[in-house]
C-alpha cells in the first residue's frame, strides 16, 4: 500500500520537485513525517486528518508513515497537506492513480477541506515545465501566477473532494490560459506621474540623467520640498519592464508573499521604502532559511530611503554589496543562497538636524558641529557609491499655486530608453553591462575620454572637493549618461561642469571639513 505524489518546493527563488512518498500498514492508527519537515510540515497531519472527514471521505485507519524526498533538503511551509492528503487517499486505494504522474500538486488545506493560496506558485510552474510534467494542480488563487508558464495545464483547486474528483475522472477542474503580452499591457500603467511635480526643474532633469543612465541618487533638502514625492515618481520615468525583468520579479514577490492577490505579474517597476527603523533581515534578507529582503523586493526597481541619517549605520553599510553587486548572498550553517538586487538606490536627507539648513524661509538653529554630525551618520564609501547628489530647495509659492507645467513621466520615459538603448549598442555582446553606472574602470577609459578642457575642470573639482578615485568615476560615468541624453558620442566640457554639479554632498561636507 505504497503511493507516489509529486509536489514541490522553493529554495531562493527557484522551486525544486518533491516525491511524497506514502506507505500504509497495519498497525496502531498514527502519521509519521520523514524528510527533514518543519514545524508547520509536521503540524499538517491535525489539519490532513480533519479536511479528509470534513470532505466526506475515509481516513485509512492505519499507520501511515510519508517521506518528503529528497530527504537531506528541509522542506518548509504549508503547501504540502494536499499533497499528503492525495498520498494518503491513493495508499488506501481511495484516488486512482492514473493522473499522478502527470501533474504537480499542492495547497494549503482548511479544516473544512478548502484549500488556501501557497508562496512561490511562478517559480514552482516553471520547475514544472523543466521536469516535463504535464501540469500543476494548486490552489485557485494561485492558478492565474502559475499559467504564466506558456505549456503547463494549469488546473485551479478550490478543495480536497474537487481534487479527489478530477483525479478519479469523475469531475473537471478549471483550466487556465494567460495571455502574457495582453496581461503585460493591461498592467503596466502606473497611477502617479512626473507632471504631478510643481516646480523643482532641476532635481527633474537630474532624476532624468538618473534613470537613463541607471545611477544611484540622493536628494538634500528642508522637510516639506517634495523629496518623497519625486522618489516615489522616479520608477516612471524608468524605461519599461521587459516580459524576462517581469517574470524575474514576480518571482521575488511571490516566493516573500507580497504579490497582490488581484495581480498575477510585477508589470511595473517595484518601488519599495522600507521605514528607518528597518533591521539588517528586514534590508538585506534573512531568516532560518533566508528569505529575500527589500533589496531583493526592489530588484528591476527603485529602493527608496527616507531620511537616510537616520538608519542604523551598520544596516546601511550593508547596502554596498548589493549596490556594488546587483545581488545578495545570504550565508547560514547549512546553506548559502544568493538573491538578485539589481536595484536603483534613491535616498533623501535633511540637511541638517532640524532641516532647515539651506531653507533661507525658515531659522535653522543647529551648530556647525551637530550638522557634521548628522551628516557624518552617512559613511563616505556609501556616499562615494551613490553617483548623484541634488539639492531639492522649498517650493515658491507661485510655482505652488500656479498649474502643472511640468513634462509627463512618459515623455521623460521615451529619452531615457533612447538613451538606454545607445547604451545597450555601446555594450553589444557584455551581458552584465547594460548601463552606463554598471561600467568599470577598463569601460570608464575606453568609453568616457574627454578634452582637455574636461580634465581642466575635473582636476579643479579634485582638489577643490577632495574627491576619492571613485567619485572622480562617477562623474565621468554621470557625464557620459548626459552625452546619450544629448545624442553626442563626445563628453563635451558643459557635459563634465553638469555631472561635477551633482556632487552636491562633496562640496557640503567639504566646507565643513
Amino acid at each position: 500500500m505504497l503511493s507516489k505524489v509529486f509536489s514541490a518546493a522553493v529554495l531562493g527563488i527557484d522551486a525544486y520537485v518533491v516525491t511524497v512518498e506514502t506507505h500504509l500498514e497495519g498497525q496502531l492508527p498514527a502519521i509519521a513525517t520523514v524528510g527533514l519537515p518543519d514545524g508547520a510540515v509536521k503540524e499538517s497531519k491535525e489539519r490532513i486528518n480533519a479536511a479528509i472527514k470534513n470532505s466526506g471521505l475515509i481516513f485509512p485507519q492505519k499507520r501511515v508513515t510519508i517521506n518528503l524526498a529528497p530527504a537531506d533538503v528541509k522542506k518548509e511551509g504549508s503547501g504540502f497537506d494536499l499533497p499528503m492528503a492525495v498520498g494518503i487517499l491513493a495508499a488506501a486505494d481511495t484516488i486512482l492513480p492514473t493522473h499522478l504522474e502527470d501533474y504537480l500538486i499542492l495547497g494549503e488545506l482548511s479544516l473544512d477541506g478548502s484549500l488556501q493560496p501557497i508562496r512561490g506558485a511562478l517559480p514552482i510552474a516553471i520547475a514544472t515545465r523543466k521536469h516535463n510534467k504535464r501540469g500543476l494542480i494548486l490552489p485557485a488563487q494561485n492558478a492565474k501566477e502559475a499559467a504564466l508558464v506558456e505549456g503547463l495545464d494549469v488546473r485551479a483547486a478550490s478543495s480536497l473532494k474537487e481534487t479527489v474528483d478530477f483525479l478519479n475522472d469523475k469531475a473537471a477542474l478549471p483550466q487556465h490560459h494567460l495571455d502574457r503580452s495582453e496581461l503585460f499591457a493591461t498592467f503596466r500603467k502606473y497611477s502617479i506621474d512626473m507632471s504631478d511635480v510643481r516646480g523643482q526643474e532641476h532635481v527633474k532633469r537630474a532624476m532624468e540623467v538618473a534613470a537613463a543612465g541607471g545611477h544611484n541618487l540622493v536628494m538634500l533638502g528642508p522637510p516639506g520640498s517634495g523629496k518623497t514625492m519625486l522618489a516615489k515618481r522616479f520608477a516612471t520615468i524608468l524605461p519599461d519592464l521587459t516580459l524576462d525583468e517581469a517574470l524575474e520579479t514576480t518571482k521575488i514577490h511571490s516566493v516573500a508573499g507580497v504579490l497582490p492577490k488581484d495581480m498575477a505579474l510585477v508589470a511595473t517597476r517595484p518601488f519599495r521604502a522600507p521605514h528607518h527603523t528597518a533591521s539588517y533581515a528586514g534590508l538585506i534578507g534573512g531568516g532560518h532559511i533566508p528569505k529575500p529582503g527589500e533589496v531583493s523586493l526592489a530588484h528591476n526597481g527603485v529602493l527608496f530611503l527616507d531620511e537616510l541619517p537616520e538608519f542604523d549605520r551598520t544596516v546601511l553599510e550593508v547596502l554596498r554589496q548589493p549596490v556594488e553587486d546587483g545581488k545578495v548572498t545570504i550565508s547560514r550553517a547549512m546553506l548559502s543562497l544568493t538573491y538578485p538586487s539589481e536595484f536603483m538606490l534613491i535616498a533623501a536627507m535633511n540637511p541638517c538636524p532640524c532641516g532647515y539648513a539651506t531653507d533661507p524661509g525658515n531659522h535653522c538653529s543647529c551648530t556647525p558641529l551637530q550638522v557634521q554630525k548628522y551628516l557624518a551618520r552617512v559613511s563616505g564609501p556609501l556616499l562615494d557609491r551613490i553617483d548623484i547628489h541634488v539639492e531639492v530647495p522649498a517650493v515658491k509659492f507661485a510655482e505652488l499655486a500656479g498649474g502643472p507645467t511640468g513634462e509627463t513621466s512618459e515623455s521623460v520615459r521615451q529619452r531615457v530608453g533612447e538613451a538606454r538603448q545607445r547604451q545597450l549598442e555601446r555594450f553589444k555582446g557584455r551581458a552584465h553591462l547594460y548601463c552606463n553606472a554598471r561600467m568599470e574602470s577598463r569601460d570608464i577609459r575606453k568609453f568616457c575620454r574627454v578634452d582637455e578642457k574636461g580634465e581642466a575642470l575635473l582636476k579643479m573639482a579634485i582638489t577643490k572637493l577632495g574627491l576619492s578615485a571613485r567619485a572622480f568615476d562617477r562623474i565621468l560615468k554621470v557625464a557620459r549618461t548626459i552625452a546619450d541624453l544629448e545624442s553626442s558620442e563626445v563628453i563635451r566640457p558643459e557635459f563634465v561642469s553638469e555631472a561635477i554639479q551633482y556632487r552636491s554632498l562633496d562640496r557640503q561636507l567639504g566646507g565643513l571639513a
